[in-house]
């Protein structure tokens, strides 16, 4: 990797959205390395429009991609087939399903490391990250969507939460559409709530087919920072909320 990319001591040396949009030195969107990571390293990061992605054994590689993946809240794509599982997991008589928020964070972001990935031989959710994030969460900026079938966890998602911009992180699933149920729960939440836009960091077919778009560096800058600058979403009224599959079951 190129010498020009800045080695970082402190989170505050991040170079900034006008930085990366005068041409701070990159290397295939990599903008900045540290050794540390932390949750005060990892928001900084995210204010700035950057996020950590690296293996096991690297030093931290901190990410911004051009053009960027986004899921606007108001254009998520529920597909018919996703409409009937949630309402025949909102109905079924059998199986209690329940979907809630901030329940169990640390089961979630553990289920998504330990999850087999197609054409990966490892996590990219290290130690570190998992420490980093669940110190997030415990200071209320980053949030777990949890499914759970008669109280096992069988499916969710996580990510970190400023204001009112959600960056999406990772899911998992150990049942048919469980992820896209979690996701579908979660849009429909932050709808009602004012939220209007999922950062999705990388294109990928499975996102656009939701209704995600890949949109320019400056634009998801303008965007997340209004969405950033916004009152914070009530933590205690998301983990309160007793099944958002209620929603389904009319």
């Amino acid at each position: 990797m190129p010498n020009k990319i800045p080695f970082l001591e402190h989170p505050d040396a991040f170079p900034t959205h006008q930085d990366i949009l005068r041409g701070a030195p990159s290397f295939d969107g990599v903008y900045a390395i540290s050794l540390d990571i932390d949750a005060t390293w990892v928001k900084t990061a995210y204010m700035r429009g950057l996020f950590p992605w690296f293996s096991d054994g690297q030093p931290v590689l901190w990410h911004s991609p051009e053009p960027r993946m986004v899921l606007p809240v108001a254009q998520f794509k529920c597909a018919p087939s996703l409409k009937k599982r949630l309402k025949q997991w909102a109905r079924h008589p059998l199986i209690d399903t329940k979907v809630t928020l901030n329940h169990a964070f640390e089961q979630v972001i553990k289920a998504c490391a330990d999850s087999a990935r197609a054409g990966q031989s490892g996590t990219w959710i290290t130690d570190e990250l998992r420490s980093a994030y669940t110190q997030l969460h415990q200071q209320q900026n980053a949030v777990s969507v949890e499914v759970w079938q008669d109280g096992v966890l069988v499916a969710g998602l996580y990510g970190v939460l400023i204001g009112r911009m959600f960056f999406g992180e990772s899911m998992f699933t150990t049942v048919s559409d469980g992820s896209k149920v979690a996701l579908a729960c979660w849009v429909d939440y932050l709808n009602r709530c004012g939220g209007t836009l999922i950062d999705c960091q990388q294109v990928t077919i499975h996102l656009a087919s939701m209704g995600g778009a890949p949109i320019t560096q400056a634009a998801f800058f303008e965007w997340s920072a209004q969405l950033m600058a916004q009152e914070a979403l009530d933590f205690a009224a998301m983990a309160a909320q007793p099944n958002l599959l209620s929603t389904y079951a009319a």
